[in-house]
């Protein structure tokens, strides 16, 4: 008896106290560093071994004989020279793409075929894993068969051009072996420059304790304590295959920023890793995908989700790399300063970055993008791994979540408070504890009684519903999920063979295998509305803990010699997992009922390169500090330079409760997020923004306001995102490629491409931020129109009531101004265009619309309309973009009502003070007037004009002139 007690209540409270807000800070001695990993701390220890060494020796050789080119491709083999005679044969290809992107990947041949004996008669795959572009790709690109290929040199090099007008180089160096990625005539990128490269062979296990075929390289000294075993935290890996880690350095000569590889807590421009200045790490950036609590700021240390793909940027050049590995991975960073002296060596020094990058396992496949703007950059990635997802319309508005809303009459009761101090929203969120004992697919009888009336009362302003749903299944009785799991064969195998079994927040769980196409289907099924009762098309999904969250594995998370369906480790996915998982849940919702589609909302915790064709992310269980707010932003305009834009934190911090100035500055800074969203721990105070009280209610209310009258603009920029890759938030870098002082700012932030410039702020106390204007347009405050224009720092005052946000002249930005309880209510609502005057007094932007539900974009069924104010003319005109499909003509006639119904003109020519009417022409009408009134300018703030009425539809054409 005592002993299920004791059971019980380990399952029931162990979790809360493990993960409890008291603690103070991530317990570091739980993940592993750089020098308690082994296969990290043997690349290091190469590393510095090979600095020491005489230029152009090396172990690798590209083999002069083997070279083969077709069409786009090159193939060779290079050798791998190591201890006495024998050689390792690694079979190396390089891939070109009509983008300009290219693909390089080395393999072994010794691990193509054949399997390994586990314990118990279950076997792992032998070969190195080579499934990561199946799910990282949308398919394969289209091959340049335009690339041409020189004769080789007597000097051992191999030259290729390929890209636009054949503007793009490669030199491959036979010996010592390296790659040179060359654009215009000028070096951008180089492979193994350092000599770095190092592919650890397949060898068998020999039980001696030293072994002469045991070493790589011929270093005998080499550590061979972690080759065959590893333990860490009281768990053992058992490494059945050995030492198998790749690694290369890639050097960015010429660049001394590079960005990106989230996720990570430090600034958007990654510090160095090996360096010498006092802000550089000690450890290597990791990527090993964890469930990391509370976890500590400006770190180098894994978090949530991995995205191996960097840019380096210098002014006016930007080039990419994307490292397609889903193993454990470090990336060391160093920066060569310009003053630095010549190498011992004398090798001449360089201005630039050198990178170093390894993983566990797996293939060396690396893609090379050359640019040259970082827009190149974003488009080629986007077009390899999948452009965004275009959410559903209510997703990209505020959504409120507690761990935890405990009832359906708890629900009711916060959804009228929103009303009551009409404060606009669009989703709650439940958490764990609606389930049946933590249960999924389930609902808790006596808390949550009636899950379709509470939808009906959520519908009742057109709002929804978003229940967690997490990849550990509860190992119980009487519980059909679980039971169906194991009994189909659709569970993660232990390295026995058995059914792995760990724990979360249920106690004893297993694991939905989302590698498998079975098991994927299978999860489609317990979607169905007649398999998941009380679910509604209203209802959406969280995937939480995907890393997977393990509490009692190695490093929270699962042991790497797991194993997933096709017989490869867990080593071998890791970093994929989470992305599969969430994969299976995203076709899921499409399937709940057959004829009837709508876009899935999902949101992930953990993610991968090609996540963003799924859903949104947050970043996890942040602090309610002020620390944890500053950090916000630079993690996110990391991912969404990264490819994943739809990305946000918890507003007010997960754990703790903060002061009411923190919070109202976190949700004046979570109007900003792409993923808008407040999420606060159980055992934290309520924090509805409606509790505060005044002043600080009516400020979040504004601020909520604020993102609702903002979210024409900002569903355009995720249209522009879906279809070509750009970020929703874009930093200064990304927008101002040539001012070099601009390159590291990471705490203001553009939204997409509306010239709608912002800088919460972050610092407590403060009132008043420091801007920085990269270029000499003019720029207006949002609110009132005050002008700050020249390159350099202007002081702006932010006291707690000011968001600082600012229109950039030459740009037009749509919004909607009622205010409504919901963005579907908003649906039919007429619009404003805010006509920003530039320094030539020209304008542009543009405006998407569709039904924010539905697939029917894909067949015509949206409008996307571009506006253009011209100075030479004074006329404001409106021109469609969009490309006529089989539902357009119906929609256009459903959006014909939809008009303009002001129209506000920023830096207002003073010869309009006279004016009193615009010329109005549309088509299908007769030339019309509409009256203009005209603001005089006044304290430093910019004169303006405002057009009421001009009765122009939204979908059609028209053009509005301003003059007498």
């Amino acid at each position: 008896m005592f002993k299920s007690m004791l059971l019980l209540w380990i399952v029931l409270f162990a979790p809360l106290i493990i993960f409890s807000p008291a603690a103070e800070a991530v317990k570091r001695e739980n993940f592993k560093t750089c020098e308690q990993s082994g296969f990290c701390k043997r690349n290091r220890a190469f590393a510095d071994a090979t600095s020491s060494n005489v230029p152009g020796i090396s172990a690798y050789r590209l083999d002069s004989s083997s070279v083969k080119h077709s069409i786009g491709q090159i193939r060779a083999t290079i050798l791998k020279t190591v201890s006495g005679s024998e050689t390792v044969r690694l079979p190396f290809n390089i891939t070109l793409y009509k983008s300009g992107v290219a693909r390089v990947t080395i393999d072994e041949e010794k691990r193509r075929n054949g399997e390994i004996e586990l314990r118990h008669g279950s076997k792992a795959r032998k070969e190195r894993y080579d499934e990561a572009d199946s799910w990282a790709l949308v398919g394969e690109p289209n091959i340049d068969k335009s690339a041409t290929l020189t004769a080789q040199t007597q000097d051992g090099i191999t030259t290729i051009t390929y890209g636009d007008s054949l503007r793009n180089a490669i030199k491959i160096r036979h010996h010592p072996f390296s790659i040179e990625f060359a654009r215009d005539g000028d070096t951008q990128v180089v492979f193994n420059r350092q000599g770095l490269l190092n592919i650890e062979q397949w060898r068998p296990k020999i039980e001696a304790e030293s072994s002469e075929g045991n070493s790589t390289d011929g270093d005998s000294n080499e550590d061979e304590s972690t080759w065959w075993e590893e333990s860490f935290g009281g768990n053992t890996d058992s490494k059945p295959k050995g030492p198998e880690s790749v690694a290369v350095d890639i050097s960015f000569p010429g660049y001394q920023h590079v960005f990106g590889i989230p996720e990570h807590t430090g600034p958007l421009s990654l510090r160095e890793t090996r360096g010498k200045s006092p802000n550089s790490y000690t450890d290597p950036y990791r990527m090993y995908n964890s469930d990391v609590f509370e976890y500590e700021l400006d770190s180098p240390m894994t978090l949530y989700g991995s995205i191996p793909f960097m840019h380096a940027h210098r002014k006016d050049s930007t080039v990419g790399i994307l490292w397609l590995n889903a193993a454990e991975t470090w990336i060391d960073i160093t920066k060569i300063e310009a003053a630095e002296s010549q190498n011992s060596d004398s090798r001449p020094s360089r201005v630039g970055t050198e990178t170093h990058w390894f993983s566990e396992s797996g293939l060396l496949d690396v893609f090379v993008f050359l640019g040259p703007t970082p827009n190149d950059i974003t488009k080629a990635y986007g077009e390899l791994t999948g452009f965004t997802q275009l959410p559903q319309e209510f997703a990209i508005a505020y959504h409120q979540c507690r761990w935890n809303y405990m009832s359906d009459e708890e629900v009711k009761d916060v959804d009228r408070g929103f009303d009551r101090h009409s404060i606009p929203y669009d989703v709650i969120w439940l958490d764990l504890e609606y389930t049946d004992d933590r249960k999924y697919f389930t609902w808790d009888s006596h808390k949550f009684p009636d899950p379709l009336g509470m939808q009906d009362h959520l519908n009742l302003r057109h709002r929804k519903l978003v229940t967690l749903i997490d990849p550990h299944i509860k190992n119980t009785g009487n519980y059909p999920v679980v039971e169906e799991l194991k009994s189909k064969g659709h569970a993660i195998k232990n390295k026995d063979g058995d059914i792995y079994d760990g724990w979360c927040w249920p106690g004893s769980s297993n694991w939905v295998d989302c590698f498998s196409p079975a098991a994927r289907e299978w999860w489609k099924t317990l979607f169905k509305y007649e398999s998941w009762m009380g679910s509604t098309p209203a209802t959406f999904i969280w995937n939480d803990m995907n890393e997977p969250s393990v509490f009692n594995g190695p490093e929270t998370t699962m042991p790497k010699d797991n194993v997933h369906y096709g017989g490869w480790e867990h080593r071998d996915v890791h970093n994929i997992n989470g992305m599969t998982f969430v994969n299976a849940t995203y076709h899921a919702l499409l399937e709940r009922k057959a004829g009837v589609v709508r876009r899935p909302f999902v949101l992930t915790r953990s993610f991968y390169a090609g996540s963003q064709r799924l859903g949104a992310m947050w970043t996890g269980d942040n602090l309610a500090n002020w620390g944890h707010l500053e950090a916000a932003f630079p993690m996110i305009l990391s991912l969404n330079i990264a490819g994943l834009p739809f990305a946000g934190a918890d507003v007010g911090g997960f754990f703790g409760t903060p002061s009411k100035e923190l919070l109202t500055r976190w949700y004046q800074a979570g109007a900003f997020y792409p993923f808008f969203r407040a999420h606060s721990h159980i055992d934290t105070r309520r924090r509805e923004p409606y509790l505060a009280g005044e002043p600080y209610t009516g400020i979040m209310t504004r601020a909520i306001r604020l993102r609702y009258q903002l979210l024409p603009a900002w569903y355009t920029a995720f249209h522009e995102a879906s279809v070509d890759g750009s970020p929703i938030l874009r930093p200064q870098y990304y927008v101002h490629p040539s001012d070099e002082r601009g390159f590291a700012i990471d705490d203001q932030f553009y939204l997409g491409s509306t010239g709608i410039l912002a800088k919460p702020v972050v610092k407590e106390g403060a009132t008043s931020v420091d801007l920085y204007l990269s270029d000499n347009e003019v720029y207006y405050d949002y609110f009132d129109y005050t002008i700050y224009s020249g390159n350099g720092h202007h002081t702006i005052d932010a006291p707690l009531d000011k968001v600082p946000v600012f229109l950039r002249g030459g740009h037009i930005v749509p919004r909607r101004d009622r205010p409504r309880r919901s963005s579907k209510l908003m649906k039919w609502d007429p619009l404003t265009l805010v006509v920003v005057m530039g320094s030539t007094g020209d304008a542009e932007g543009s405006l998407y619309l569709d039904d924010g539900e539905t697939f029917d974009y894909l067949s015509g069924a949206y409008v996307h309309r571009k506006f253009t104010f011209d100075a030479s003319t004074s006329a404001l005109t409106s021109h469609d973009l969009s490309t006529k499909g089989s539902l357009s003509a119906s929609y256009r006639k459903d959006t014909s009502k939809v008009r303009v119904e002001k129209i506000v003109v920023v830096g207002a020519p003073k010869e309009w003070a006279a004016m009193e009417h615009v010329r109005v022409e549309q088509e299908g009408r007769s030339a019309d007037k509409a009256g203009l009134k005209f603001h005089k300018a006044v304290d430093g703030r910019s004169a303006w004009a405002v057009v009421r009425d001009p009765k122009v539809a939204i979908s059609k054409d028209w053009s509005i002139v301003f003059a007498s």
